[in-house]
């Protein structure tokens, strides 16, 4: 149970293709965003489409994975924490950031996992 103590996992879209920053000692960072969808009916019996996105980061090898692999478009599966971050603007304000740091992922778009297992294969 201990692993269920900061743990989200989530199945959406990517919004973008990933962006990659390299740092020193070969180390990586890569940054997107994947959209959650929900309907519901609402008050006045219409379907409504609620769209959440939510800002994924990942380091080290899940990095250059993402990298590889991940493209705007693509849905997948990922596991990940909760991650809150400050800083500081240039204009003085304080600014706040909720992250989900990356544990692991799994593309579902099949027609897209088939054509990258063929292109690692070759």
């Amino acid at each position: 149970m201990k692993d269920l103590r900061n743990r989200v996992q989530l199945i959406g879209h990517l919004g973008m293709d990933p962006e990659v920053k390299n740092f020193k000692g070969d180390r990586k960072l890569a940054k997107f965003s994947v959209a959650t969808s929900q309907s519901y009916i609402g008050s006045n019996g219409e379907r409504v489409q609620d769209t959440q996105w939510h800002n994924i980061i990942a380091w080290g090898k899940l990095a250059e994975s993402a990298e590889k692999h991940l493209m705007k478009g693509k849905e997948i599966a990922l596991e990940g924490k909760l991650v809150y971050r400050q800083y500081e603007a240039a204009d003085g304000a304080k600014k706040y950031i909720t992250e989900i740091e990356l544990n692991d992922f799994t593309i579902l778009s099949k027609k897209q996992a088939v054509e990258d297992k063929a292109v690692d294969m070759v």
